[in-house]
């Protein structure tokens, strides 16, 4: 007989349920499947995008793994969207508003019925972190089963080169051909994007927190390995039954700081920032981003994939995946952490070290040419000598930004150059193809942060200046909204207060000093007006504007309009949650 978060037994609460027995058994129950454990079996199944799109049948092996140990599976579903099918329209605006919509779906699933466990299977940027804050939530015993990463595109490349690519059509470098050619193959299997995404990266999280199985994190999504994982979930999802094994004993802040030493190390995506500290508070822990910018100081970057290195992610997995990874950390890590498989994460890695499997997956790296230190680099060589985020605050960012250090060029660590202020994406975007952007500019996109807009990412923009020759490395972009994973350059983002809130960059203006300094973590306005300033006249010149300043008036309605006021600071996990 089991019992929920809030020491409610879910049979004994079953058991006065006379109606709902009844139509249990319209369905496919029988008697004596009401007295089994029941699990919750979850995913974001449907047609809505390729990460989805398969994971129906993850689903049914976790379903054959709960009845084998004989439970009963009941399947669920709430689909996701997709940031790549949502950019350069308004749905982009819904895309983080949907993290908290799927975990709340989660929550009144698994509360309602109510279950005794779950499995919940996703692969999506905002679908794996809304399961895991469900899992934190709802503190029933729980595993997440990751969805895996799609196939390699024609020569290694991924699908976010389409944007770039559309503007080499725009400018006759490309026929219309080559570019339809490269979209119709760019995308082969189902699965998470093929690069270090957000995706990806929240995949390899929940797998670094504890909470899926060892090495289940982007297994490519052809290979039968990845049925055979869903297929353990569910049995082992009823081994931590039996033991009361729940969330809560998982999630402790070592388990959090794990999983930022192996973010650090994967040269993960910004938004894993503001999803790890959503996820923390569901479980009752203050995560800051001061913390992961101390820890990315002394874990440097390990993994060699797109889009910021060389490898699509599924090449990772074959290189030895988390367990990989954690090896070469394993002097840093909290090696006491309990997991999902009952074990520490230092048995865990015991056990992978005896397993033949390593061996098994690295023979398809032969398949490329490469052995596994072309993808994992061992600690004493890294890859990068810090870790692929930094922490920046200034006059211009009194409560931080953040800004994905592993992708910028060395001439761009230290910046100092005009500010170009735009109010939304598409005019910005308008600017750099009519040609208004300079080497050395700054560009500033406000307006877009989570209480504004919903905090839609600026990759369209991002890419375009990235894809350029020449303002890739002399331009920077900054913004109080959010960044693909995939994002490459200079980008600094997630800045608080935002705009919408009177932070300094509602009251920047186009020709104002902006200077970046990311080994002193800096983000300073130097200059107004085009004239350097000191301290105090910068301060007096943002008074008198803020003075002058009129908060817009931008209202939602419907699910957006929830979402944007309720939502917490960006760097506070930007959820809806107290």
């Amino acid at each position: 007989m089991s019992t929920t978060n809030n020491g409610i037994r879910s049979q004994q609460v079953r058991s006065m349920s006379f109606e709902g027995d009844a139509l249990r058994m319209s369905m496919d129950w029988t008697v004596a499947d009401l007295d089994k454990v029941q699990v919750l079996v979850e995913t974001t199944a449907g047609s809505s995008h390729p990460s989805s799109y398969h994971l129906h049948e993850l689903a049914a092996e976790a379903e054959k793994g709960v009845l084998q140990q004989g439970g009963k599976p009941a399947a669920y579903t709430t689909t996701d969207i997709c940031d790549g099918i949502a950019q350069a329209h308004e749905g982009m605006n819904y895309s983080l508003a949907s993290r908290d919509f799927i975990a709340s779906m989660v929550e009144i699933h698994a509360k309602a019925t109510p279950f005794d466990a779950m499995v919940l299977s996703s692969a999506g940027d905002k679908a794996v972190p809304a399961h895991l804050m469900a899992i934190a939530r709802l503190d029933i015993p729980a595993i997440h089963i990751p969805g895996g990463a799609m196939g390699a595109g024609p020569c290694m490349k991924s699908n976010e080169e389409l944007w770039h690519m559309s503007v080499e059509v725009k400018e006759q470098n490309m026929t219309k051909e080559q570019f339809l050619a490269f979209q119709r193959a760019c995308c082969p299997t189902c699965g998470a994007c093929q690069y270090m995404g957000t995706a990806a990266t929240m995949q390899v999280m929940a797998e670094a927190l504890g909470l899926a199985l060892p090495w289940s994190a982007l297994i490519p999504a052809t290979n039968a390995e990845i049925r055979r994982m869903a297929r353990a979930a569910g049995q082992q999802v009823m081994e931590l039954h039996s033991a009361g094994v729940t969330p809560s004993r998982i999630l402790t802040r070592e388990a959090f700081e794990n999983a930022i030493m192996i973010h650090s190390a994967i040269g993960g995506s910004l938004n894993a920032v503001m999803h790890l500290i959503a996820i923390a508070r569901e479980a009752g822990i203050a995560l800051s981003a001061d913390r992961f910018d101390e820890i990315h100081r002394t874990v440097p970057v390990l993994v060699d994939t797109k889009t910021a290195g060389k490898y699509p992610t599924e090449l990772f997995w074959y290189a030895g995946g988390v367990p990989t990874v954690m090896k070469e950390l394993k002097d840093k890590l909290h090696l006491d952490c309990l997991t999902v498989t009952g074990r520490t994460v230092g048995d865990n890695l015991e056990q992978f070290g005896r397993s033949e499997m390593p061996n098994y997956a690295e023979m398809f790296l032969a398949n490329y040419k490469l052995n596994k230190r072309d993808v994992i680099y061992p600690l004493h060589k890294p890859l990068k000598t810090e870790g692929s985020m930094a922490l920046l605050k200034g006059n211009l960012a009194p409560q931080g930004a953040t800004i994905k250090q592993s992708a910028v060029v060395a001439d761009m660590r230290v910046h100092e150059g005009p500010a170009k202020v735009y109010d939304s994406e598409r005019t910005a975007v308008d600017a750099f193809l009519n040609g208004e952007f300079s080497p050395g500019d700054v560009i500033v996109i406000r307006y877009q942060g989570p209480r504004a807009t919903g905090m839609p990412e600026m990759f369209y923009m991002s890419e375009l200046i990235a894809s350029d020759p020449v303002l890739s490395k002399t331009t920077a972009l900054v913004t109080d909204g959010r960044f693909s994973g995939a994002t490459r350059g200079p980008c600094i983002g997630y800045m608080g207060p935002e705009a919408l809130d009177g932070g300094p960059i509602a009251f920047l203006r186009t020709g104002d000093t902006i200077r970046i300094d990311i080994p002193a973590r800096r983000l300073d306005i130097v200059g107004i007006d085009g004239k350097a300033g000191d301290e105090q006249e910068i301060a007096l010149a943002l008074e008198k504007r803020k003075a002058e300043w009129k908060r817009p008036p931008i209202r939602h309605k419907g699910a957006l309009g929830q979402y944007t006021r309720l939502a917490r600071p960006a760097l506070e996990g930007a959820s809806t949650q107290e």
